[in-house]
């Protein structure tokens, strides 16, 4: 358009006739005005959406929740000197302990011992062998485990019953009653607890509780992964605390010492060491702990003991003492050995640390 009018303004201005004279309106053409633009603005259209989906896309809030934790204290630990292994371990001496199938052993100080068998009699030697002392359960029924705790006393466990007792003193009290359990083997801490290793009445369960007198302190049944950590089944499950304050289980069922930390976490399984001369199946029984830390367990079918470090790792073996059968273990306070022989009823001292 705007040419258009210059060149209007130019004929205007000239003198010359023929542009003029040729000259076309150019009106039609600017009559018709521009298009408009007609701008809308863009608009939020809400989709409807359910919790469910916006849950998966965002996420949700866990409910607020409280749980109690069990704090654990360990007990300063007194200065042990170190002790190395004996390269040959020797036996001092051996006590027949009349006992027909003897299954467990319990030191009640470095001179005597307490024994029990397939019988419903305890009996006390001394390690020289000469019988002290006999006590009869409380039910005349025979007893699966027996242990002695910090304060000198007796306790064993009444399976049949479901039944754990205190003797002390001549006196007999009852200090755990199991409905839909029944208790197997004992050990008593060095914190005063009493652990107590136990069945379900189906058979179908195991699993590991602490007690305080009479008062459920904690339960051991599952790893982290909620699986078992001990077979399901009535074999023994002898059990001992060492110095870490680790439970250490000889699981028999399971063919495994199983070790877990104070506060119930799985640290490791021990299955066996391999041996030319040990051939048959590990098959571990009585376990028992001493002051280097270290972990004894029977090996009955191979006649051997085998020593593990605090780790679960194999030092050495036990297997040049004419073993026969060894079944049930215990350690006194100068860490000489027990080791009970379960057919010939014997219980042989052995000094293996040098």
């Amino acid at each position: 358009m705007q040419q258009t009018l210059n060149a209007l303004n130019d004929m205007e201005e000239s003198n010359k006739v023929i542009p003029t004279i040729h000259y076309s309106s150019k009106n039609e053409q600017f009559s018709k005005l521009p298009p408009k633009v007609n701008v809308s603005m863009p608009k939020f259209i809400r989709k409807q959406i359910t919790k469910e989906e916006l849950g998966t896309l965002v996420g949700k809030l866990t409910p607020f929740s409280t749980t109690l934790e069990e704090r654990v204290f360990t007990a300063k630990k007194p200065n042990t000197s170190v002790r190395e292994l004996l390269n040959g371990p020797e036996v001092l001496n051996t006590v027949n302990s009349g006992h027909e199938d003897l299954r467990s052993v319990s030191c009640l100080n470095e001179e005597q011992i307490w024994t029990s068998g397939w019988t419903a009699d305890i009996k006390c030697f001394h390690i020289q062998g000469v019988l002290q002392s006999t006590i009869r359960t409380k039910s005349g029924k025979l007893t699966s485990d027996i242990a002695v705790d910090r304060d000198g006393a007796l306790l064993y466990c009444d399976w049949i019953t479901g039944t754990v007792y205190k003797v002390k003193n001549d006196q007999t009290e009852k200090v755990i009653t199991l409905q839909g359990w029944k208790p197997k083997n004992l050990c008593a801490t060095s914190s005063g607890d009493l652990l107590v290793t136990m069945y379900s009445d189906d058979w179908t369960q195991s699993k590991v509780v602490r007690y305080s007198g009479s008062t459920v302190k904690q339960t051991i049944q599952f790893d982290e992964e909620g699986q078992p950590l001990y077979s399901g089944n009535t074999y023994n499950k002898y059990i001992s605390e060492n110095r870490n304050l680790d439970n250490c289980m000889a699981d028999f069922g399971a063919g495994a010492v199983v070790v877990v930390s104070q506060a119930g976490k799985l640290r490791f399984r021990y299955t066996g060491h391999p041996s030319p001369i040990n051939s048959k199946p590990y098959v571990p029984l009585g376990i028992t702990t001493d002051s280097q830390n270290c972990i004894l367990t029977a090996d009955r079918d191979n006649n051997s003991i085998h020593i593990l470090d605090a780790d679960g790792q194999f030092l050495r073996y036990i297997d040049n003492c004419d073993l026969d059968h060894p079944y049930g273990l215990c350690v006194d306070s100068d860490d000489s050995l027990f080791v009970y022989e379960y057919l010939k009823g014997n219980v042989m001292k052995i000094m293996y640390l040098k």
